[in-house]
């Protein structure tokens, strides 16, 4: 990237230069934490007490002034993770970093994220516009009075932050409702593997499909509709890939020690410097709001109320699809729909890139939404002759008015209020768990379902046709939903959340059960006396339950030499523990890998890498009665499975030995398996990375409930955890005070702060925090009270 790296030259040249004149220059990037910050727009004086873990407590005399406050850190503590979050979302990356990012504006352009942000604005109510405009008055504050310089990206990229806009707020919304909604990648997988493998055979590679590939495919299936697909993942941006997993369960009262429910929850994501999530304590007249928020953003999106707990994990329902659009052969401006032909809705969009002149694109839409096709460069007619591709999704609708489902959920005072606030959430669908002081527990999954006309959105449809077209959406009575259930408990780990008999078509389930079954096992042994510290125990296990399936499959061969069998030996006796000083959970996930690569490489060809993980479900269906994929179908010979899993653990032997060592007993997991946080720009640059990227050893795995996600399928590094829990919470409905928290890396977002990344370590380790109601508490052992003092105020004195 060459503009970053002049700059980035620019900038360690002149703190070096300076012989340290330069590194004092960036501490000046730093908040002030303490003393008096005049500024115009709040009603009276709000005190900002941050805590010995650097939590702010906002202590506010309106509830616009508390956001306003809220508004005022965020920019202090994360001002260039707010800046990177809203240009990701307006497509306007390119202006700051140049040509390296023009692919990911033209996608964002594309979908119309912003566009969307600013119509969400339209949809919120008159005290929520409120609360969104006294926040971007409070960022705007700090831009105005912040006396130094502005955090080192923004020195290294050699620009300033904008004022802060209300639209800015929406973007983080939009951005999360696709990249927790990405069916779509499954869907173009499906289209490329129709041409190599016959349906039967396809539908084996996602155990539990019912299959779905409708007539389009092998209609148009070329090898320039393979080359398309592959193409719209390669050029989705990072930032909206998804890996969605979570964990949350209420227990009632009546099977804990105190009597009133614990409800924990810890969602996972992809791990990066600094982490999502910020720790904060709002209080003002009717306002309490202790937990998780996003900044950017003035909601608490995870945390309690005083009255109401919340968690959220992932419904993984079906609510894209991608439909292949027929041009009008007589009029390129317009495709064909039931009823006749249409015109291309379009707009011109131009993309402003630093070094270079701007980038005009044409943004074409259908009946369906946004021709993404065209965002694939060179390939905008690779969809066959006279075809596009256009993506359908709920999160880019217009009248999105999650935010404000958001906005309400953080008052709600009981069963009644929740679900009435979440009649509004509507992208993406999440299972939101409920617990409140009066000892109730609650779940319930909102969002907008498609309901098609026929098929279940398996694999890209015919657009012309109106044959797969969406009809409706599933009403909100009929989403899935329990209030004090006779079990005493909710649990949910991203698997299934209904029956079979269920009348509406929620998605394909990918997720296997393995995280739930694990938290059901454990909440038994303390079945009549459960507290907050069970829960967090139960956050941090490490025990495998896909590995204790999978080591008797695997592990019935009988190698030849001798190294082997002394391994099939050590991992038989293992307990499927993924802890980071064995080396047990290293050999089983690098042989697991490699045998992945033996079933499936031969049948899949160049799409192998999209589709490589470790795939337990699969696995499992193979070695218990589809040993035909065994059979390497590149030789003569018929290979069976115990060849394939003898080889592939010869294979993962001599690769670990490599990168390990000789000696097995000296292998250890958690030196292939850290914990990588990575900074989105500065993790870019070998000279910065040490810098910037923060790292530890780390337990868990893909499977357990401490969630550990290793890409497995980098060639590179694939190992590395890079998906998990960055946020925990176990909420103690007794005493909310006592309510434990814990979030990874740190508060701010500034590598030069002492709050970047200490809390790394504590997090790794399982360890937990509070964040106190009383004052007193909160100003014991403080790091800073700061006083956002009104000018009018000042001059009154």
């Amino acid at each position: 990237m060459r503009w970053l790296r002049h700059g980035l030259t620019g900038l360690m040249v002149l703190a070096f230069m300076s012989a340290g004149g330069g590194y004092l220059w960036l501490r000046t990037s730093l908040p002030q934490l303490s003393g008096d910050v005049i500024v115009n727009d709040p009603d009276a004086v709000v005190e900002i007490i941050r805590d010995r873990n650097a939590i702010p407590h906002i202590r506010a005399q309106s509830s616009d002034d508390a956001y306003y406050a809220l508004g005022f850190v965020h920019a202090q503590d994360r001002l260039f993770q707010m800046d990177f979050m809203r240009r990701l979302g307006a497509g306007r990356l390119s202006e700051v970093v140049g040509p390296p990012t023009i692919g990911v504006d033209r996608m964002m352009r594309t979908l119309g994220v912003y566009r969307l942000a600013e119509a969400s604005l339209a949809e919120l109510s008159e005290e929520a516009r409120r609360a969104f405009a006294a926040y971007a008055d409070g960022v705007n504050a700090y831009l105005k009075t912040h006396p130094g310089g502005w955090p080192p990206e923004f020195q290294a990229l050699r620009y300033r932050p904008e004022p802060w806009r209300q639209a800015d707020s929406l973007v983080w919304g939009r951005l999360m409702a696709m990249r927790l909604s990405s069916n779509w990648r499954t869907e173009a997988l499906r289209a490329r593997l129709s041409r190599l493998l016959p349906p039967e055979r396809m539908d084996e590679l996602w155990p539990g499909d019912d299959g779905d590939t409708p007539p389009t495919i092998t209609a148009l299936a070329n090898g320039a509709m393979e080359t398309l697909f592959a193409g719209l993942v390669r050029v989705w941006p990072a930032e909206l890939r998804p890996v969605s997993a979570s964990n949350s369960w209420a227990v009632s009262g009546a099977q804990t020690a105190s009597g009133k429910p614990v409800l924990a929850n810890d969602p996972h994501l992809g791990f990066r410097a600094p982490g999502l999530w910020y720790l904060a304590r709002i209080e003002a007249p009717g306002l309490i709001l202790t937990g998780a928020t996003v900044a950017g953003v003035p909601l608490t999106i995870l945390g309690h109320n005083g009255r109401v707990a919340w968690g959220f994990t992932t419904t993984e329902s079906d609510t894209q699809d991608l439909f292949v659009e027929r041009i009008d052969p007589a009029d390129s401006t317009r495709y064909l729909a039931p009823g006749g032909s249409r015109p291309f809705e379009t707009r011109k969009e131009t993309i402003r890139v630093r070094g270079r002149e701007p980038v005009t694109i044409t943004v074409r839409e259908t009946r369906h939404g946004p021709v993404i096709s065209d965002a694939v460069p060179r390939l905008e007619t690779a969809a066959g002759p006279g075809h596009v591709v256009a993506l359908a999704a709920m999160a880019l609708r217009a009248d999105d008015r999650t935010s404000e489902a958001v906005f309400r959920l953080n008052r709600v005072r009981d069963w009644k209020e929740f679900k009435h606030a979440l009649r509004d959430f509507h992208a993406p669908q999440q299972n939101i768990t409920y617990a409140d002081t009066d000892g109730n527990i609650g779940f319930l999954a909102p969002g907008r379902v498609p309901i098609r006309k026929s098929g279940k959105g398996r694999a890209p449809a015919p657009g012309w046709s109106g044959s797969h077209d969406w009809i409706g959406v599933v009403p909100f009575e009929a989403l899935p939903q329990a209030f004090n259930p006779p079990s005493g408990r909710i649990v949910n780990a991203n698997h299934k959340v209904v029956a079979d008999d269920y009348p509406y078509y929620l998605g394909h389930r990918g997720t296997p059960s393995y995280r739930a079954r694990r938290i059901h096992d454990l909440l038994d042994r303390a079945r009549d006396g459960h507290t907050p510290r069970n829960s967090t125990d139960i956050q941090t296990d490490t025990v495998s339950l896909m590995a204790r399936e999978l080591v008797p499959l695997m592990s019935r061969l009988s190698p030849a030499d001798a190294r082997s069998q002394a391994v099939v030996r050590l991992i038989r006796n293992w307990r499927g523990e993924m802890d980071k000083a064995r080396p047990e959970p290293l050999i089983f996930i690098a042989w697991l890998r490699e045998f992945n690569r033996a079933l499936y490489a031969d049948e899949l060809g160049p799409a192998f890498g999209d589709y490589w993980g470790l795939r337990p479900k699969f696995v499992k269906r193979v070695l218990t009665g589809r040993e035909s994929w065994c059979d390497d179908t590149r030789t003569s010979a018929t290979e069976s499975c115990d060849m394939l899993l003898e080889t592939a653990l010869t294979k993962a032997l001599s690769d670990l030995a490599v990168s390990h060592g000789e000696d097995m007993s000296a292998w250890r997991w958690g030196e292939a398996h850290f914990a990588h946080f990575r900074h989105p720009m500065f993790g870019r640059l070998p000279m910065l990375r040490r810098f910037a990227d923060l790292q530890t050893p780390s337990d868990g795995g893909a499977y357990t409930v401490n969630r550990a996600q290793p890409w497995t399928g980098d060639t590179r590094r694939p190992f590395v955890s890079a998906h998990g829990p960055g946020f925990r919470a176990v909420y103690d409905l007794s005493d909310l005070d006592a309510t434990l928290f814990m979030q990874a890396t740190g508060q701010s977002g500034n590598p030069l702060s002492a709050h970047y990344g200490d809390r790394i370590v504590r997090w790794r380790d399982g360890e937990y925090l509070t964040i106190a109601s009383n004052r007193a508490a909160a100003i014991d052992g403080a790091i800073g009270v700061l006083n956002l003092t009104p000018q009018r105020t000042r001059e009154s004195k």
